[in-house]
């Protein structure tokens, strides 16, 4: 394969992933509720409805209102948790939950864009507890994620400080283009969701990947590129191409989104409130 790497006398470039279900095959924060209950976080019942909100994420996402009572639900449910346990319950088990169900395809274009002399940038609505390891796993240069308030105790106190969801997120990326120097038209950006639709149109190079319905008619409609990816492998099993030498992400907006994994009770409670009122 040719590589082409830019010529660096021109503006600076980057690729920016979404995380969940682009660069990995399941919701990062949702894969965390069985750890979470072991480390009494979280109770065994809201265990099993991570468990089930992750089926329903597989088999479709959330929607922009699910989205936010997620974001409220977890901003309460993470009150009073210590932020040094969540940051070991996520070291401790990121290489056996995570490193399994990373995309060889979405590996793969991240060492091309290093390749040819791109920042890698994972632009995520969870949070630095869970993305910034996996940032690091993948090698990327950059995280951007929510982030929650902690108190003087180290622990959270259940305010969201910054929430990296929808227009936030190609806020970010902006501002990231004029903090580092990026030139948007010659970025590229990957996203299976149509909440980051901002997002992906902030860049010259928008890939829908996985798309739900309804990134899919807006790919078709604007001509954006759509990619599958569906071969899960971990790292030390692909073929060693890793050129460039995976490099510590720089955390851009810290965050709890570790406490997302428990706001599967959001989406399990709204979906079986709907099925009640359907049977009436």
């Amino acid at each position: 394969m040719l590589w082409v790497v830019e010529n660096h006398s021109l503006p600076r470039t980057a690729a920016f992933f979404d995380l969940d279900k682009t660069v990995i095959a399941k919701s990062s924060t949702l894969t965390f509720g069985k750890s979470f209950y072991q480390g009494g976080l979280i109770n065994r019942r809201a265990a099993l409805r991570t468990a089930y909100a992750q089926f329903v994420f597989l088999a479709g996402g959330a929607d922009h209102d699910q989205m936010e009572r997620m974001r409220k639900y977890l901003s309460s449910l993470c009150r009073g948790w210590n932020v040094q346990q969540v940051k070991e319950i996520v070291a401790e088990t990121l290489h056996d939950l995570i490193d399994p169900i990373i995309y060889d395809e979405a590996a793969s274009l991240i060492e091309e864009h290093h390749r040819a002399g791109r920042d890698v940038v994972i632009v995520s609505t969870s949070g630095a507890e869970v993305v910034e390891p996996i940032g690091e796993l993948l090698g990327a240069d950059r995280v951007v994620a929510t982030r929650m308030v902690v108190g003087d105790d180290g622990c959270f106190t259940g305010e969201v400080e910054y929430y990296a969801y929808g227009p936030t997120k190609a806020e970010a990326v902006k501002e990231l283009a004029r903090s580092e120097g990026y030139d948007l038209d010659r970025c590229y950006a990957y996203s299976d969701s149509a909440t980051d639709v901002p997002m992906l149109q902030s860049v010259g190079h928008p890939h829908a990947v996985n798309p739900d319905r309804a990134l899919r008619k807006e790919a078709l409609a604007r001509g954006w590129p759509i990619l599958d990816f569906n071969r899960p492998v971990r790292l030390k099993q692909r073929l060693p191409t890793l050129s460039v030498p995976p490099r510590p992400a720089l955390v851009v907006a810290a965050a709890v989104g570790a406490a997302a994994a428990t706001a599967g009770l959001v989406w399990y409670a709204s979906r079986r409130k709907a099925a009640t009122v359907y049977a009436g």
